[in-house]
């Protein structure tokens, strides 16, 4: 698995989550989202395989599994059939990631009646399974950079994507590469400070819009 990673790779800079997550555990603490692959590196099938297989065993409503990956590897038939959709934001360094996973989401019944059932929860189940395959990218010695920027219309009618399903999103997937390879607008984007609201934002205890107060916690 180590072999093709880069020097920049091995010496990135840490992107660890601000003071507050320090008990956080790994893969969680080190996940980040790097927008400079290595567009040498290739992942063997293997190496995709279990990537698909965290996704797999994610939690589903009912054990429903409404998700579904197309595998994207850089070069192949599908992978030139989403670079042309990219936004013009994300068109310079998704491409160089050594895998894109498209992710759709069943939202309606197929022609035999199957699945469909709760098209709410499939969303909320996407979203974990895609955040398996990240976390398991990171255990992996990978990085994983997931982004919306596409044209899902055309990206779903160009990869054949049944009309009960829905793309949601990609996940792009490989080793960091050399900042020196790309345009000075991508490498601003390794530099942003990771920040998350406060959990005093959005964490409620005794009702909505009063916060949750940790207990022994001083104020």
């Amino acid at each position: 698995m180590d072999e093709g990673h880069t020097e920049a790779d091995r010496t990135e800079p840490s992107h660890a989550p601000m003071p507050g997550a320090e008990s956080l555990a790994e893969p969680l603490r080190s996940r980040w989202s790097p927008s400079i692959f290595d567009d040498t590196h290739r992942l063997g099938p293997e190496d995709v395989e279990t990537l698909l297989h965290a996704a797999q065993w994610a939690p589903s409503w009912g054990n429903s599994q409404p998700w579904a990956f197309v595998v994207a590897e850089r070069g192949s038939p599908s992978h030139d059939l989403l670079v042309p959709h990219l936004s013009r934001g994300n068109a310079g360094w998704v491409p160089r990631a050594s895998v894109v996973f498209v992710t759709a989401v069943q939202v309606a019944p197929d022609p035999a009646g199957e699945g469909g059932a709760s098209p709410g929860h499939a969303f909320h189940d996407l979203g974990q399974a895609a955040a398996h395959l990240t976390l398991q990218a990171r255990s992996m010695g990978l990085h994983a950079h997931q982004f919306a920027g596409f044209d899902r219309e055309a990206v779903h009618a160009a990869l054949g994507v049944p009309v009960w399903f829905e793309v949601m999103t990609g996940i792009a997937v490989g080793v960091r590469g050399n900042p020196e390879d790309v345009p000075e607008r991508d490498r601003g984007r390794e530099q942003k400070v990771r920040r998350r609201r406060e959990l005093s934002e959005f964490v409620w205890g005794p009702s909505w819009g009063e916060p949750w107060g940790a207990p022994g916690r001083a104020e």
